[in-house]
């Protein structure tokens, strides 16, 4: 069976990257083996977010447990909270040939990265630092300080958009979504997919006809 593919995809705070994915979920929906990664952490949830389905919300001594058991494909401290990606969300189905897509910022990618150098990279930029500004005061989940020093962060994480193969800009959700769709289903191998069972039908006919 083929192994399924990595997507990584991550943007500053506040450029809409996690609704972006989740819209392109929804688009992706009648196609069969691709998941999202479900990250741990140790924020508390925010108005609308569902235990097991947006995070899996744990205390610190538990990601400090998880973390010193190394249970981690990566993890990262994002402003005061710890965040990270379990290897029981992404080794298994990888290995299942389930394509995976991972919500993780950039010092998470870069681990997953190093780890798995095949993996698909995708960066999403806000139109402007002022749309970004906007965006993370009109969410309204932080005070000015806050606000602050994530717009202080996001250009150092911009700055590091080389490092992914795709960089998509998000003043339109609808477009962004439709292109971040398309980036995954352009990559995923269909024919290397069924290559087993290509062949297997291969052997089949060549031995109704005497020719194996």
């Amino acid at each position: 069976m083929a192994r399924g593919e990595l997507f990584i995809v991550s943007a500053p705070s506040g450029a809409g990257k996690s609704t972006l994915i989740r819209k392109a979920i929804e688009g992706l929906a009648g196609h069969r083996g691709v998941t999202f990664s479900v990250s741990h952490t140790t924020r508390r949830p925010r108005a609308g977010e569902v235990e097991g389905k947006d995070y899996y919300f744990i205390d610190r001594e538990a990601f400090e447990k998880m973390i010193a058991e190394d249970r981690f494909l990566e993890w990262a401290n994002v402003y005061e909270e710890f965040k990270g990606t379990s290897c029981d969300e992404v080794l298994p189905r990888l290995e299942q040939g389930i394509d995976v897509i991972l919500d993780v910022d950039v010092q998470g990618a870069e681990q997953v990265m190093e780890r798995f150098p095949e993996s698909i990279g995708i960066f999403i930029l806000p139109p402007g630092p002022q749309e970004l500004s906007r965006r993370l005061h009109e969410r309204g989940l932080d005070e000015e300080q806050e606000i602050a020093r994530r717009l202080a962060v996001s250009l150092w994480e911009i700055k590091r958009y080389p490092q992914y193969q795709y960089v998509i800009i998000n003043d339109d959700l609808d477009r962004a979504s439709d292109h971040l769709t398309a980036i995954i289903l352009e990559k995923r191998p269909q024919l290397e997919r069924q290559k087993e069972r290509v062949e297997q039908i291969l052997r089949d006919f060549e031995a109704a006809h005497g020719t194996e």
